[in-house]
């Protein structure tokens, strides 16, 4: 029976633990960043112990529970099934390899005695029927635990973070519980205030270690952050600045990345004012990977032969460039020349969306595609389709981010709808097309999830 003294010191540090529980959870729920879930076992675990100190004395409990104090014992029970699964989910967040799968098992056991527990507690009214499982299992986690701490070769191999606070923190949590567990089977003394003072101390050493881990993320996410922007900077530099001035031509480019850098690339090849080459390229996936390969694709095309106009030879010569360069990556292109003075216009395209024509009311597909790039070492000819133009019409170029990003309910904008956005602003110059379309399928995507992926969008009007 504790004396008054005891049960004052009891309900102090209970409060101490529930309070540092909920502000751990409130920091976890004010987070944008990563490191969330380190809090958050964190959390649950802290709070957990403080109730499960002050349902050891009634009279406090019932200030937070209420009616549910008289049900304090089989919650001080509950309590001491569970509170191993954050506490073990906890450390697999600062463990790394084996160690963490080794944790993530022990999870999955924990959870297992933690449910025959409650059947014990409120079925058999037998609490204590499964508890030297726990107290094993608790035995063996603290062990293997202190062994990583102690030992610098383990550490620095399975944990994300060595730390000698964190090591003595848990070299005197692993004494008091390994005691305390121990009194189940041998007849040793009981010092009520070993385990939660142990318990005090190794929380504040495990919130050190998790806020150095949380902080060191944030400096590692503002590096990643930093050198992205830098790197979409120079992705930027590589595409051109400006869209060429055509006789007969007015010309709308549009470029919006899902990420920082993108896999989407297009380019202008002007010979004269009468004459000029359009090329649109989507490299598969996305962010750096994918930003890699699509400046080098700049460099292939500034190493085309001195016949722009066949764009059968120009996407050869571009698959031959990149070929053994992609790494299991796959390239997409089309490639459009138009010439304004003899008014004709050829197309050519590598497993690329069909070029886009407005004509006569109509919005026609016009197909040509050979292999993508990346798929065969000899990527075989491309089929060339020759086009005459006229005055009124327009030509779409575009990657499949424009077609294919999804609504809420996972409904592609699709063909119809790009249809219906040109239809609808056929009067409008290219680049208010462009800019109503990516509105419309910004609007398209609003119940669902950001932009899903790299747009790419050339709009040419022929006058």
């Amino acid at each position: 029976m504790l004396t008054a003294q005891q049960q004052a010191a009891v309900v102090i540090l209970g409060s101490i633990f529930l309070f540092i529980g909920l502000a751990a959870l409130a920091l976890a729920a004010a987070r944008r960043r990563g490191g969330r879930s380190i809090l958050i076992w964190f959390g649950i675990f802290s709070a957990m112990y403080g109730i499960r100190l002050l349902a050891e004395i009634r009279a406090a409990f019932g200030l937070i529970a209420g009616p549910f104090s008289q049900n304090s014992r089989e919650i001080v029970w509950l309590i001491t099934y569970f509170i191993l699964i954050p506490a073990i989910l906890f450390w697999a967040e600062l463990s790394l390899g084996i160690l963490r799968r080794f944790f993530q098992w022990m999870a999955v056991v924990a959870c297992g005695i933690a449910i025959l527990g409650t059947f014990a507690i409120f079925v058999l009214r037998f609490p204590t029927r499964f508890m030297a499982y726990n107290n094993v299992l608790a035995i063996c986690l603290l062990l293997a635990l202190v062994a990583v701490n102690v030992v610098p070769q383990l550490a620095k191999k399975y944990l994300l973070i060595q730390s000698w606070i964190s090591a003595a923190g848990t070299l005197l949590l692993a004494a008091a519980v390994i005691h305390e567990n121990l009194r189940t089977f041998l007849p040793l003394r009981n010092y009520p205030f070993f385990e939660p003072i142990a318990l005090a101390l190794f929380v504040l050493s495990q919130g050190w270690v998790a806020a150095e881990k949380i902080f060191t993320d944030e400096r590692r996410l503002i590096s990643i952050e930093n050198e992205l922007a830098i790197a979409r900077e120079i992705q930027n530099s590589i595409l051109p600045s400006a869209v060429p001035k055509l006789s007969r031509l007015r010309i709308s480019a549009a470029y919006s990345p899902m990420t920082a850098v993108a896999g989407d690339f297009y380019w202008f090849n002007a010979v004269d004012p009468h004459r000029a080459g359009f090329l649109v390229a989507d490299v598969s996936g996305h962010g750096v990977p994918a930003a890699l390969i699509a400046s080098m694709i700049k460099v292939a095309m500034q190493s085309v032969g001195p016949d722009p106009s066949d764009p059968g030879a120009v996407l050869r010569q571009l698959g031959n460039t990149l070929a053994g360069q992609l790494r299991g990556q796959f390239v997409s292109a089309a490639y459009l020349w138009i010439d304004t003075e003899d008014r004709n216009a050829r197309y050519s395209a590598a497993g690329h969306p069909p070029l886009l024509l407005w004509h006569d009311g109509r919005l026609e597909r016009i197909e040509s595609n050979g292999l993508l790039f990346g798929i065969l070492p000899d990527h075989g000819d491309y089929p060339v389709r020759e086009l005459p133009i006229s005055s009124g019409e327009r030509f779409l170029l575009y990657t499949d981010g424009v077609t294919e990003p999804e609504n809420s309910a996972g409904v592609a904008f699709g063909d119809g709808r790009l249809e219906q956005v040109v239809r609808a602003n056929q009067s409008c110059p290219a680049s208010e097309l462009s800019d109503q379309l990516f509105s419309e399928i910004r609007r398209w995507q609003s119940g669902s999830e950001a932009q899903q992926d790299d747009m790419t969008l050339i709009v040419i009007d022929v006058i």
